[in-house]
């Protein structure tokens, strides 16, 4: 218990998993966009065994571009030209049972061995793309490119954001696993861990976003929110269920 991830516990939905983790992480210079999307479009996207999370009775898809440094197995070593690079992804809001949490439609990072692992021990959707983020005093610009999706945006903090356990800003981040699915149609929960987010508000300017290409959102959510940095680790996969006979993937 005496990685920096433990330092804060009791904000946590549900108490910490019995299992021990098994990697750890550290996200940095990170940004929460989010959209509200159609609730029927989404319905169809998301395994059956899964029920949407929604807020206010809407539907909700976020873009998340961030720094992942220290990417390592418990034990392991995280040398920074191996365990550092940026990432993107496109997620939902999902829950099975009593635990609400994430879904992922995309990660892209340009590090092709961390699309191999994520494919394989993780069956997350990830993809190889064109990442840059630079810095210029308390602004980021970050640009993306995969094939035809992109996403370019200039973004900064501006002052500490009071959220409460029955805001939307709550809602959105503080989420402790992720929900994936294999090739077979087998369902899968990641749990974390980390401390309570130090959010703040942020200005965003997004110059170019291709990235919900084909994804029928609507209005976006007045709130882009900014976090410095967070240490985060991961427990095993727990297998969940199947899906039920002659049903497939959507």
């Amino acid at each position: 218990m005496n990685h920096p991830a433990f330092k804060q516990t009791e904000h946590r939905p549900w108490p910490l998993p019995a299992a021990k983790w098994v990697g750890s992480q550290v996200w940095a210079d990170l940004l929460f966009v989010h959209w509200e999307v159609d609730k029927d479009w989404l319905r169809e996207k998301v395994p059956p065994q899964l029920e949407l999370d929604l807020f206010d009775n809407k539907a909700w898809i976020g873009i998340v571009p961030f720094d992942m440094k220290r990417v390592a197995r418990r034990g392991f070593p995280s040398p920074s030209w191996l365990c550092d690079f940026p990432e993107i992804n496109v997620r939902t809001y999902v829950r099975f049972g009593n635990k609400p949490g994430v879904w992922f439609f995309s990660l892209d990072v340009p590090n092709p061995f961390a699309v191999w692992v994520a494919r394989t021990f993780y069956h997350l959707p990830y993809y190889k793309a064109d990442i840059r983020i630079r810095k210029q005093d308390q602004a980021y610009h970050y640009c993306h490119s995969r094939n035809d999706l992109q996403f370019e945006a200039t973004y900064q903090p501006l002052e500490k954001a009071n959220i409460h356990k029955e805001s939307f800003e709550w809602w959105a981040t503080e989420r402790y696993c992720l929900y994936t699915q294999n090739k077979k149609g087998t369902l899968y929960r990641a749990q974390i861990h980390h401390p309570q987010w130090p959010l703040e508000k942020a200005q965003l300017t997004i110059h170019r976003n291709t990235l919900l290409k084909g994804i029928p959102v609507e209005s976006q959510n007045p709130t882009a929110l900014f976090s410095k940095q967070i240490d985060v680790v991961i427990y095993p996969m727990e297998r969940l269920s199947s899906l039920p006979e002659g049903q497939t993937q959507p």
